[in-house]
């Protein structure tokens, strides 16, 4: 996987950078069976001075599709954090469109047609 930033400032690249190694090893889990140098993985932070908040933005670019997400966050970290829930998520669904596991009903348990019947009592 290729990561690229953008717009991040000095003092905030070493926690961002410190997220994303951390947050990278559970996609590369996902992605395991995608080439490594066709995922492109670009993240940028912008800050809102005026709310005191950060936002995070992901794009995850794979040969089947490109996901964006975006994180806020009260500190640069959080903001990472959140954008990255937000692409595991998004990329557990673009993978389970893949699969077509909407075409694959699941049956129902049995437990519920196979339970005795009350039996009324002779009294």
């Amino acid at each position: 996987m290729k990561i690229t930033y953008s717009h991040i400032e000095p003092e905030l690249r070493e926690a961002i950078e410190h997220e994303t190694a951390h947050r990278t090893e559970k996609l590369n889990r996902l992605l395991k069976h995608y080439p490594e140098d066709s995922v492109l993985l670009h993240g940028s932070l912008e800050e809102n001075p005026h709310e005191h908040q950060f936002s995070y933005s992901l794009n995850l670019t794979l040969p089947t599709g490109t996901l964006h997400a975006t994180g806020m966050g009260a500190d640069a970290r959080a903001a990472a954090k959140a954008a990255f829930a937000e692409i595991e998520r998004q990329l557990k669904k673009h993978q389970e469109k893949l699969r077509k596991d909407y075409l694959w009903k699941r049956k129902r348990p049995r437990s519920a047609t196979l339970l005795p019947r009350e039996v009324p009592s002779a009294d």
